[in-house]
């Protein structure tokens, strides 16, 4: 019989979201590689993967879903949003869930360098092939993640319809935080440091949002590009700068359109910090390689990394929807810089 991200879950059920402030992303990784149709190597990988994580903490306090406000990034409060959340989905449905609180995370959808965003949309994609229990429960995991590491970033979009560029054009307005200001640490830690570069504010306001699909597979083409002409000084954060965008497409179909467009925004704002942050070259030219999908899903799943994995299935995802060279070579990059661990 098939494997199902059902089997994953159940391995994975009692642990918690993160190992040593490391994101949890044995979740997210099986159901990416499952969409890759390499059901077969899920079990193995998750049951290697799962060596390193932590226990599920506790619940402390209720967090009340009328006063939420005060427990958002508090991670000591993880698994009462998890209470709440569990309680959501029972009254309210899944559906109905997302469409009440994604509009209210994604000011802070750079939570956990996006993984709690990441998290909710695999299993909301779960979610919509089949309701389980054990996907309900993924998706009160991956929302109370991104309540709990909730990370807003400066500047905060105007309501007006102001921006009138592309990504790739908006990224070139994108400041660049000083050398000497730059930390080396966690995602979170390098968004952090933007938090009093008042040149930064104005970000979010940059692009043009004439179509959410259409805006996201900006952002993500844009930095695919950037994911290759920063490779060598921050390749793993710019994977998050595609993988993070791409994830919040899968929410859309939750979302009214306003929604969808500030939450698109957030992702912009989001991903343009990591390059104001870390970044040093907005786009170089490359010679594209011919990989077809089986090889270069091949090659990600060789890694064994859950980056390698998550990436090639987002980039695969967003070349679908729109055909850009700088997908498929930048997953290819990635998987290569890996190479295959030992037996």
């Amino acid at each position: 019989m098939a494997e199902t991200i059902d089997t994953a879950l159940e391995l994975l059920q009692g642990y918690g979201p993160e190992f040593r402030r490391l994101s949890n992303h044995g979740p997210m990784a099986a159901e990416a590689l499952l969409r890759l149709g390499r059901g077969e190597a899920m079990v193995g990988w998750v049951e290697r993967y799962r060596e390193r994580l932590d226990r599920r903490p506790s619940p402390r306090e209720t967090v009340d879903r009328r006063l939420w406000r005060p427990a958002l990034g508090d991670f000591e409060r993880v698994a009462d949003w998890r209470q709440l959340f569990d309680e959501a989905l029972t009254e309210d449905g899944w559906r109905s869930t997302l469409s009440q609180w994604v509009p209210r995370l994604a000011p802070g959808l750079a939570a956990a360098g996006f993984h709690g965003l990441i998290r909710t949309a695999h299993a909301a994609r779960s979610l919509s092939d089949s309701e389980t229990d054990l996907r309900l429960g993924e998706l009160a995991e991956g929302l109370a993640f991104w309540a709990a590491r909730y990370q807003e970033m400066p500047g905060v979009p105007s309501g007006a319809r102001s921006g009138s560029a592309t990504p790739p054009l908006a990224l070139l307005d994108v400041p660049f935080l000083p050398e000497e200001r730059r930390v080396n640490g966690l995602i979170s830690d390098e968004l952090a440091s933007l938090n009093d570069f008042t040149p930064f504010l104005p970000v979010v306001d940059l692009i043009a949002i004439p179509d959410p699909v259409r805006t996201i597979s900006g952002i993500t083409a844009t930095f695919a590009r950037v994911f290759i002409a920063n490779m060598d000084s921050a390749a793993f954060s710019f994977i998050h700068s595609v993988t993070g965008p791409s994830a919040l497409r899968m929410l859309l179909p939750f979302l009214e359109e306003a929604d969808a467009r500030t939450a698109v925004r957030y992702a912009w704002q989001a991903a343009a910090g990591l390059y104001a942050a870390v970044g040093h070259t907005p786009s170089i030219g490359f010679e594209p390689q011919i990989i077809e999908d089986d090889e270069l899903i091949d090659r990600a799943v060789a890694t064994r990394d859950e980056h390698a994995i998550k990436f090639t299935e987002a980039c695969l995802r967003e070349e679908r929807i729109h055909p850009d060279p700088a997908f498929r070579e930048s997953a290819g990059r990635l998987s290569a810089s890996l190479g295959t661990p030992p037996a």
